[in-house]
């Protein structure tokens, strides 16, 4: 046992002697990190064509009906929950999804009769700033038309959940443990057999006593441990440069990530075991790559897109790691809640690992 263990720890020097040992190659895996931090940091924006948003109305009278009319009436506004009382609202971002809560207060009607300001309350999501601050100007501008057409006003009272200042950089920011360190875990683990392949060093693996499994794992645990260090990099980034402070537990947040790298570096090691050449690898990376990062909601709402697009977003593992590092980081959840949601990362890992065993197999 011991002399299998040596031998094994021996692979997993050549793999990553072979990763590291160009001073170019270990800038590569620093440097362009960096500038994609303050690049996302300080320049990515959003739009807005979607709000799913959910109403709770204590006042249930016709004057309150007028204004829940004119948010349904606009094409923006999707109501996707009905309410019974305010304590609710948190409940309906979290799990449902909701972009903003509209509270409308009991005494809205008599308020109004007696020429006083009807207050209605606007609660939104912290973790997705820009696009709900942009949610409650629209409420405050279908407001504010009520009130000129009834000489009526109806003060907002608008309250953020889990990103008090709304500040932008708090949503982009902890997405991109996930993202950037995605890329590329993703592409080292493409190009690790390919790049022995062509390296004419693939003929000696065939002879060596090593088993497909020994292999398989080697290769796979160097992209493991870079993607864990670069996700500690942008954590640290995270932390004390952009100074986003973390509600959630750290051990929370590495389970997320090494899970969700795990799942990576399976898709990465199957195109790798299946790839003739290194340049046919990458083709096959960047192809994947560009969808997964645009249907994550990274950038975007996923409940903006289309339905049948929302259906295939189930197949992008760093849709649900995205969202459960937010929750994580943002909203302190527990991991109990967090690898509940994550299935769809646990499933992406159960095939990717068979399936790049099942081609290096057969390469061998």
């Amino acid at each position: 046992m011991s002399a299998r263990v040596n031998r094994f720890r021996a692979l997993v020097k050549k793999e990553l002697l072979a990763t590291l040992k160009e001073k170019t190659s270990r800038l590569i895996l620093v440097g362009p990190l960096l500038l994609y931090i303050l690049l996302f940091g300080y320049i990515a924006s959003f739009n807005l064509d979607r709000v799913p948003y959910a109403l709770c109305d204590l006042s249930k009278t016709s004057s309150s009906e007028t204004f829940v009319r004119a948010l349904d009436n606009n094409r923006i506004f999707d109501r996707i929950a009905t309410l019974e009382n305010a304590s609710q609202a948190t409940m309906a971002i979290d799990e449902l999804n909701a972009l903003v809560v509209v509270v409308i207060e009991d005494q809205f009607n008599e308020h109004l009769k007696n020429g006083e300001m009807a207050a209605v309350q606007v609660i939104i999501d912290g973790r997705n700033s820009t696009t709900a601050q942009l949610a409650a100007g629209y409420v405050s501008s279908i407001a504010q038309s009520i009130n000129e057409k009834n000489a009526i006003a109806s003060p907002l009272s608008i309250r953020v959940l889990f990103n008090p200042n709304a500040i932008t950089q708090r949503f982009i920011m902890p997405g991109l443990i996930v993202m950037l360190s995605m890329l590329q875990v993703m592409i080292l683990s493409a190009l690790s057999v390919a790049r022995e392949r062509e390296q004419g060093t693939f003929e000696q693996l065939l002879v060596s006593p090593y088993s497909t499994t020994e292999l398989l794992c080697a290769k796979a645990l160097v992209p493991i441990a870079v993607g864990l260090f670069q996700g500690t990099l942008i954590l640290l980034v995270d932390l004390f440069w952009f100074n986003i402070p973390m509600a959630g537990s750290l051990v929370s947040l590495y389970v997320v990530l090494t899970g969700f790298t795990v799942s990576i570096v399976g898709v990465g090691l199957a195109i790798s075991a299946y790839s003739q050449t290194m340049q046919q690898g990458l083709i096959l990376t960047f192809v994947l790559l560009v969808p997964m990062v645009l249907l994550s909601g990274l950038f975007a709402p996923v409940q903006n897109m289309p339905d049948w697009l929302q259906l295939l977003t189930y197949a992008d593992p760093l849709r649900f790691a995205l969202a459960g590092i937010r929750r994580i980081y943002l909203a302190g959840a527990s991991l109990s809640e967090v690898l509940v949601m994550m299935w769809p990362v646990w499933v992406m890992a159960i095939i990717g690992l068979p399936t790049a065993y099942h081609y290096f197999k057969r390469r061998l």
